[in-house]
């Protein structure tokens, strides 16, 4: 699908993303991780009116996906265009709105999980909100899609990196979990998978209890 001299305009800890045209790009795991599963999950939400980028097609590790216009919500919040309280809000929503789709399976009692909603997955485009990066989408209790996302938001809070934002967060993390669903039966299981993540540091991975701690303290 690409020259063999192509340069990503965009790279995340495990995906490169390479312009195509005006319209589509093309999205690759390094690792070669196939696509199938989470551009089936990606097809899944869109049918239901949930706002992800359209995919076109798959091959192997590849997805050619819709182009999107806009910063995401993590760089508009940085740069002081929207606030904590509405980055919090706005994944509780999306979260609410995400949930409320059944699932492929029809089991009861789950939903679809994206696995790793933060605002570098947000894309703000001129049609609202749109939510990238499926790879970890599956099915299970929403609780537990709630419990990864504050634990992602504690991570970065507690992170001496990223300290001056530390209050910002903390309150953009205050107002997720009062506009959600209580994620504490699913916590330790979320934060059991978390430590399994290879593309964290030792660093981050030493947070983990730290960040149980925060988000306990702010239900």
């Amino acid at each position: 699908m690409l020259p063999p001299d192509a340069e990503p305009f965009a790279s995340g800890r495990d995906a490169d993303v390479y312009s195509l045209d005006d319209q589509w790009v093309l999205r690759r795991y390094r690792d070669g991780h196939p696509v199938r599963d989470e551009a089936d999950f990606m097809r899944w939400v869109g049918k239901h009116g949930f706002p992800v980028p359209v995919v076109e097609r798959v091959d192997g590790a590849d997805m050619v996906i819709e182009r999107l216009d806009g910063p995401t919500l993590a760089d508009a919040a940085i740069a002081g265009d929207v606030g904590p309280v509405e980055v919090g809000e706005l994944h509780a929503d999306l979260h609410r709105r995400l949930h409320a789709i059944p699932p492929p399976s029809g089991t009861p009692g789950l939903v679809v999980m994206h696995g790793d909603l933060h605002p570098y997955n947000v894309i703000l485009t001129g049609d609202g909100p749109s939510v990238i990066d499926w790879r970890d989408a599956t099915e299970g209790p929403a609780e537990f899609d709630v419990a990864m996302t504050a634990i992602i938001f504690a991570q970065v809070a507690l992170d001496p990196a990223f300290a001056e934002l530390s209050p910002l967060l903390q309150e953009a993390l205050r107002t997720y979990l009062a506009h959600s669903i209580d994620p504490t039966p699913q916590l330790p299981s979320a934060l059991a998978k978390r430590g399994r993540n290879p593309t964290l540091t030792k660093e981050e991975l030493a947070l983990l209890p730290a960040q149980d701690q925060l988000i306990r303290s702010l239900l």
